[in-house]
């Protein structure tokens, strides 16, 4: 009877331990983490506004940055620039996005710009500027029988 005690006691200290836990879990699996995430990829890259297939209105001048925040960091990267750019441009309710161009600041050009080094916050910067658009989306006509 000894024996079946303890497993009792053990199996009531499992429960009350894994049902307590449960309540606290959390992830960082949230929708609104997935829209942001994929948010890019809904707008279109142009290379010029003549490239535009359809009618269009400039809704705005966006900009993305990437911070090398020290020298042992990875490089700040013109991709990344440009995918925050266009997140902005989808936060603008735009669909399309022209780049005008991009600009890479050194630690000694971030210093110049700067009264001083201590308020420098990034080693390294790209910035890259865009004019986002709302474009006009054809319907498409499935009348091919």
């Amino acid at each position: 009877m000894k024996k079946q005690g303890y497993y009792l006691l053990f199996t009531l200290i499992l429960l009350i331990f894994t049902s307590s836990c449960s309540s606290h879990i959390s992830t960082n699996l949230d929708k609104d983490n997935f829209q942001k995430y994929f948010s890019a990829a809904t707008v279109e890259i142009y290379q010029h506004e003549q490239d535009i297939p359809t009618h269009h209105q400039l809704i705005g001048v966006v900009e993305g940055q990437d911070c090398q925040e020290k020298s042992h960091h990875a490089e700040p990267d013109k991709i990344n620039a440009r995918t925050k750019a266009r997140q902005q441009a989808f936060k603008k309710q735009a669909n399309g996005i022209v780049f005008t161009g991009c600009a890479e600041l050194s630690s000694e050009q971030l210093a110049q710009l700067s009264q001083s080094s201590d308020a420098q916050q990034c080693h390294a910067l790209i910035i890259c500027y865009g004019k986002a658009y709302f474009i006009e989306v054809e319907a498409s006509t499935d009348n091919e029988e």
